[in-house]
């Protein structure tokens, strides 16, 4: 009864530090609303002009998060739909 407790508590924790590893989401890059944004469009050509080839984008928080590869490797680049700043990136 005791290593049956002991698994599903290690299920439990696995699980939850493996929701927490997905979520690596930078969500906050602007407080301005919606309709004041920049299009999307405009971070992907940003994202282009810096050489990478885009795959998609959409809005992660208040940022445009845009999923590009350069040099074989995968980035998601999260930029500000105020002003189209590069806020943050992470190598995948």
């Amino acid at each position: 009864m005791r290593v049956i407790r002991v698994l599903a508590i290690a299920l439990t924790v696995g699980i939850g530090m493996g929701s927490a590893a997905m979520a690596d989401g930078f969500k906050n890059c602007t407080k301005l609303d919606k309709a004041s944004w920049k299009p999307a469009g405009d971070a992907e050509a940003k994202a282009k002009a810096a050489g990478y080839e885009v795959r998609r984008s959409k809005i992660e928080g208040s940022c445009y998060e845009v999923y590009g590869v350069k040099e074989g490797k995968l980035y998601e680049l999260f930029y500000s739909p105020e002003d189209l700043s590069l806020k943050h990136t992470i190598a995948k």
